[in-house]
């Protein structure tokens, strides 16, 4: 593989799972709870 094509893989996958750990921060941070408002 090339410098560039190993440079825009490190690139998404850092994106990718910087936004897994985001997510998982903010849900850490604000739990969604569930509300039985249909039963």
């Amino acid at each position: 593989m090339s410098a560039s094509a190993i440079v825009m893989m490190i690139v998404t996958i850092a994106i990718v799972w910087g936004g897994l750990v985001a997510g998982v921060l903010y849900l850490r941070n604000h739990p969604d709870d569930p509300t039985d408002d249909d039963s």
